[in-house]
């Protein structure tokens, strides 16, 4: 049996020594000399490198995770609050045109009251308008607390739209030209033209072809298209002069005995927001 040599055992390290130190500065000289490894450094750093990504591959996995959930969450969060300032956005707009509508109603009322200076009038808002009624009734917010009265003629925008029929204490009704109430306080007109004045009443409203229609005609003055349709004042039912509309046509009755006269009114019918309530003529109740 070999003793144990303790002093070859030394020198056989020395050597292994020796030798990993000669490899690394050879190495370290031959990086600095052109910065490539040779083959077995490659294959070490390879390794290491291989090594490292496995090993940290879980952990940017969870970390890419995280951050897509909170970027989703972040997103979604974004776009509530962007949906919620869209939504916002549509009903300004949609505040912005009733408000815009509402301007241009109130200066073409403001337009008409300027040529009714001779009269004491008094601005109304409609407030209600049922379906059921649409061509017969409205109904606005002022009453016998604002001096409104039965039979007032009520003007919307540039023209004659009917009468007040009811009233109460803060609104009244109004019965439009377009009703089919044969039982109407019905209004008389007069018709101007060149040759002299016709006057007539306005009974009916042709739906068809959204006109007024003049019967009961007295004389045989010439009626032409364009010609001027006012209140005659005629039957204290109403003022005079206030404004209706014009000619659009001329024809027989149905029975051949007597004209129709077709007049085109100054006001929209269907789109009333505001409405004027004529009181009486300026200085008459005084």
């Amino acid at each position: 049996m070999k003793k144990f040599n303790p002093n070859k055992n030394i020198i056989i390290t020395l050597i292994i020594v020796i030798i990993v130190v000669t490899i690394i500065s050879l190495t370290a000289a031959h990086r600095a000399n052109n910065g490539k490894t040779n083959l077995g450094q490659s294959a070490v750093n390879d390794s290491v490198g291989f090594v490292d990504k496995v090993i940290s591959f879980p952990g940017r996995a969870i970390s890419n995770g995280v951050s897509s959930i909170s970027t989703l969450f972040n997103t979604y969060d974004e776009n509530a609050r962007l949906k919620e300032r869209i939504d916002g956005y549509g009903e300004l707009s949609i505040q912005n045109d009733n408000l815009k509508k509402e301007n241009e109603a109130l200066k073409k009322e403001l337009a008409l009251n300027e040529t009714l200076g001779n009269y004491e009038k008094v601005t109304a808002t409609v407030v209600t308008r049922s379906p059921d009624m649409w061509q017969d009734l409205l109904v606005v917010d002022r009453g016998s607390n604002d001096g409104i009265e039965p039979n007032m003629a009520v003007l919307a925008q540039k023209g004659l739209i009917g009468r007040v029929v009811e009233v109460n204490a803060t609104s009244s009704k109004v019965e439009l030209l377009t009703s089919k109430n044969q039982n109407s306080n019905h209004f008389p007109v007069q018709i101007n033209s060149e040759k002299g004045d016709s006057y007539g009443l306005l009974k009916k409203y042709d739906d068809k072809e959204n006109t007024l229609i003049v019967s009961q005609l007295v004389g045989d003055m010439d009626i032409k298209e364009g010609d001027i349709v006012q209140t005659s004042g005629l039957g204290q039912n109403s003022p005079a002069n206030l404004p209706v509309g014009v000619v659009q046509k001329v024809k027989p009755d149905s029975y051949g005995l007597d004209r129709e006269v077709y007049i085109k009114p100054y006001a929209e019918m269907y789109n009333i927001p505001v409405v004027t309530i004529i009181k009486r003529l300026a200085g008459a109740g005084e």
